[in-house]
């Protein structure tokens, strides 16, 4: 089980996320991945979703269905999407080229959220002994907002032009 530690500018609060990945056997290249977060603030979750997920290495693409629940966003259905581009791949250090998209549905399927997103990610493997850096500049589509991550190992910091932050470490 993959968990991390999580702080938001916009929410004050600390939260505990867990995802755990389970292999479905008639499917090769596919698992079912349930996460959640906890709100330490209010002891309560905030978060909790099932999807199915389904990975294509060969064509650098992945794809996600399934369902969540979130105290903010009342549309219970999600699909997901990513595909790369390989840019660069050196020994240690690679560029990709990334369009993700993800839409949130309610049950009738006439209210969504759609999300969209080109970025560019630059990975270095052993940037210092030891240390793997990940470095992503994006465009949010439908928000109209440049966005960066940085990630050190276990230490990841998003930021937006609008002034939206998190931080996250991976236990």
């Amino acid at each position: 089980m993959e968990t991390s530690l999580r702080y938001g500018g916009d929410s004050k609060a600390l939260k505990i996320h867990a995802k755990q990945k389970l292999p479905l056997p008639m499917v090769s290249n596919a698992f079912l991945q349930v996460h959640g977060e906890l709100d330490t603030t209010i002891g309560e979750p905030s978060y909790l979703c099932v999807m199915m997920r389904c990975f294509y290495p060969d064509i650098l693409a992945s794809l996600g269905v399934g369902y969540h629940h979130d105290k903010r966003v009342k549309l219970p259905l999600s699909i997901r999407g990513k595909k790369a581009f390989e840019v660069i791949n050196r020994d240690n250090s690679a560029v990709s080229f990334n369009i993700k998209g993800r839409c949130h549905l309610d049950k009738e399927f006439k209210k969504r959220k759609p999300r969209g997103a080109a970025e560019f990610s630059w990975s270095i493997l052993n940037f210092q002994k030891d240390q793997d850096v990940r470095l992503k500049l994006g465009y949010e589509v439908f928000d109209k907002v440049p966005y960066l991550q940085i990630r050190e190992n276990n230490w990841t910091f998003n930021a937006d032009m609008n002034g939206k932050w998190n931080v996250k470490f991976d236990l």
